[in-house]
């Protein structure tokens, strides 16, 4: 019981340092700019992309013709002389503003995780700055597994990379401490 209140917690904690972190900080926006004319980008992207949501890559290459030399060469000349663009698509599109359903994973999600480091965290018999060391370290451990990889193969730009970094360690320097915080505090209960 005393992990599962933990986790608690940390969701808790972590969701409120995540909206802190969007809303007030502007980390979520870092990297991110507005197109030079939005709507030549919006209206060629039907006939470019189809009607089948999902990630697109340009330029692209058919991973079926990977073996093919010409393929291969047509490909490496137009990537570098192409722009590059990572697109999470959309073709029916969806209102961004309408943060209803977004906020409930989000609020799962964290408290997911929490529950996760809460376990871990319960399990170490640690006083309470190891804990939160190993709560900074899972931080680290996550981004280094997540966002270097965008960074490094998907050309995530580095100042966006850089301020999840900020993100994640900040949350959940924050959440583990709390979490730390009562773990201690439940144990030391037991304890008497």
């Amino acid at each position: 019981m005393r992990v599962l209140v933990a986790g608690l917690i940390g969701g808790i904690v972590m969701f409120v340092w995540g909206v802190a972190a969007h809303m007030a900080l502007g980390l979520g926006d870092t990297g991110i700019h507005l197109p030079a004319n939005e709507n030549v980008v919006l209206s060629s992207l039907h006939e470019g992309l189809g009607n089948q949501p999902g990630i697109y890559i340009l330029p692209s290459l058919d991973p079926k013709k990977m073996g093919d030399e010409a393929v291969l060469k047509a490909y490496s000349e137009k990537a570098a002389t192409s722009p590059y663009a990572f697109v999470v698509y959309l073709p029916q599109g969806e209102d961004m503003m309408q943060m209803g359903p977004q906020i409930g994973r989000q609020w799962a999600s964290d408290t997911l995780a929490a529950l996760a480091l809460a376990f871990m965290l319960g399990l170490a018999g640690l006083g309470f700055r190891r804990r939160v060391a190993l709560a900074a370290v899972a931080a680290v451990f996550t981004w280094l597994c997540t966002m270097v990889p965008y960074w490094n193969w998907y050309r995530f730009p580095l100042d966006f990379t850089l301020a999840a970094l900020v993100e994640q360690l900040v949350g959940w320097l924050l959440a583990g401490a709390a979490m730390a915080w009562w773990l201690g505090r439940s144990e030391r209960k037991l304890a008497r």
